[in-house]
């Protein structure tokens, strides 16, 4: 389970808690007033850098005419 702290008690001591997590890797959750409404955690390192290409594969259902305008040449107004 993890260590909770409130939000007056994790603004006053951040950085200690901030240090306590990356050295002991372990989650903490703030809460205020008793309800939960942030979780901190170590930070972990990819054994590869993410890329965006090819992220949207597969998304697009349906397109039928890729050539035609995405909107009406009359809705723009190049002079404002």
């Amino acid at each position: 389970m993890d260590k909770r702290i409130g939000a007056t008690a994790f603004k006053a001591t951040c950085l200690r808690i901030i240090e306590r997590v990356r050295r002991d890797r372990e989650r903490i959750t703030i809460t205020k007033r008793g309800i939960p409404i942030a979780v901190i955690h170590p930070f972990e390192e990819t054994s590869q850098p993410v890329s965006i290409v090819g992220s949207m594969r597969g998304t697009v259902l349906r397109y039928d005419e890729p050539f035609a305008p995405a909107t009406d040449p009359d809705d723009w107004d190049a002079s404002r």
